[in-house]
């Protein structure tokens, strides 16, 4: 059950995340609840910092993928632990901002780039957009125009590795709708367009193959074709790739199906890496570029739990037995989205044996509203803490008020103390920005 050793059961039989107990939790913070455990989102930013460091010296950056989790508090953290982000919208760079983190180590994608999207980049200063498409090349130039400077770019390459996850997180294939393929040449088209430009700067290109991946040799193969081309450029355009930004993707443990690795264990996927962009720069004669990465569900996704209340119980004979909690998918739809597997665990209850099979259930008014499918778990009551593990990414940042239910705060566990880093929501929140047309008023 344990996914790594600061996930731990304790002399009462209760789960703890961080050192807290996950029935306190419950009890302080109410549920639905997520819980983060701060030590291990540090140990993670600093495996993949310092790894980098020592593999390939002062010439590159870690940049945490926001998209996974994004709050106030995950950037003070990444400021702290002296990593950059990357953020995908107006609003993730808006939250980073807030938090003071520095504009110049924030990278921006995303495709389809809003127009004041892009103007709020530039007039922040910010370090990097990575392009793709056509019309945001001439966006970028038109609103750098305006301002009477360079704005540097990479552009989104797709190098047609087809990583082994589910069809809806592979990204890099010549059908997708992020970047321009190298494979059927539109890359090096867009690479011309780009140096034509007078108010961007291409400094280099971006490749993201996808997420939940466990095979180093997908990243191996992904790294050789981009230099592949890098190499062409020079040759064809003579223009040298200064960055070469080589995503995130890397899996995390859901269920006993995944691979377990220590987060130091990470730092092999970012040594094979490394090694390969060090050989095939030496084999094409081209200079080192600046190494980018991005890690989001690995720095996150195990940090994160997220504590339920159980509800009804339904047993079908000779069917399923259905355990209902208090959320959802209004604040977990990956299963509905992705099928995706989860493990739970009674967190009152985390040492009694598990006797029976069941379906975890939410509470939204939706057949499909389900969080884990056919897990085993101890003959589960009414008023049981439920745990499910290994929530930290996406699970927050794919919440929404469905139903009008409310979005589930967010705690940071720190040496068995929790604090808020996202209060709740109130049912104010949730109506805050209706309005009534004044034809439609009671009279």
């Amino acid at each position: 059950m344990n996914a790594r050793e600061t996930l731990k059961i304790n002399e009462k039989g209760h789960l703890e995340i961080g050192g807290a107990d996950c029935v306190e939790l419950a009890k302080a913070f109410g549920t639905p609840l997520y819980a983060f455990d701060e030590a291990y989102i540090r140990r993670m930013m600093r495996v993949y910092r310092d790894t980098l460091r020592d593999k390939y010296g002062e010439n590159g950056l870690v940049l945490y993928a926001s998209k996974a989790f994004s709050c106030k508090a995950i950037y003070r953290i990444a400021d702290e632990e002296n990593i950059g982000v990357d953020v995908v919208s107006g609003g993730e760079l808006y939250t980073a901002l807030q938090a003071g983190f520095p504009a110049e180590k924030i990278y921006m994608h995303g495709n389809n780039k809003l127009d004041y999207e892009i103007g709020e980049a530039l007039d922040c200063k910010i370090g990097c957009i990575v392009a793709d498409a056509y019309s945001e090349i001439d966006k970028i130039d038109a609103e750098a125009k305006k301002r009477g400077i360079k704005q540097k770019i990479l552009l989104r390459i797709n190098p047609g590795v087809e990583a082994h996850t589910h069809a809806f997180v592979q990204t890099a294939t010549t059908d997708s709708k992020f970047g321009f393929s190298i494979q059927d040449g539109t890359a090096e088209k867009a690479t011309v367009y780009a140096l034509s430009k007078k108010n961007v700067v291409l400094d280099g290109y971006h490749c993201h193959i996808g997420s939940q991946i466990f095979e180093k040799q997908s990243f191996v193969i992904a790294v050789e074709k981009c230099l592949d081309f890098a190499a062409k450029m020079k040759e064809r355009l003579d223009f040298v790739t200064e960055t070469l930004n080589l995503g995130g993707g890397y899996g995390i443990w859901y269920t006993d199906e995944d691979r377990k690795i220590s987060p130091e264990g990470y730092a092999e996927y970012l040594e094979a890496l490394i090694t390969a962009v060090k050989e095939k720069s030496q084999e094409k004669g081209l200079k080192l570029p600046y190494l980018l990465i991005e890690p989001g569900r690995s720095i996150v996704g195990e940090a994160g739990i997220t504590l339920y209340t159980v509800g009804a119980i339904k047993e079908i004979p000779d069917v399923k037995t259905y355990v209902a909690v208090d959320g959802g998918m209004f604040d977990n739809p990956r299963y509905a989205l992705y099928q995706s597997k989860y493990t739970p665990v009674l967190a009152n209850r985390a040492s009694e044996e598990r006797t029976e099979i069941v379906s975890i259930a939410g509470k939204c008014c939706e057949s499909g509203d389900l969080i884990a499918v056919n897990v085993s778990l101890p003959k589960a009551k009414s008023g049981d803490i439920l745990a499910v593990l290994s929530t930290g990414a996406y699970n927050y940042s794919m919440a929404m008020n469905y139903n009008r239910n409310k979005i589930p705060p967010c705690v940071l566990v720190n040496d068995g103390k929790a604090e808020y880093i996202v209060r709740p929501q109130t049912y104010q929140d949730l109506t805050r920005n209706d309005v009534i047309p004044k034809r439609l008023l009671k009279k």
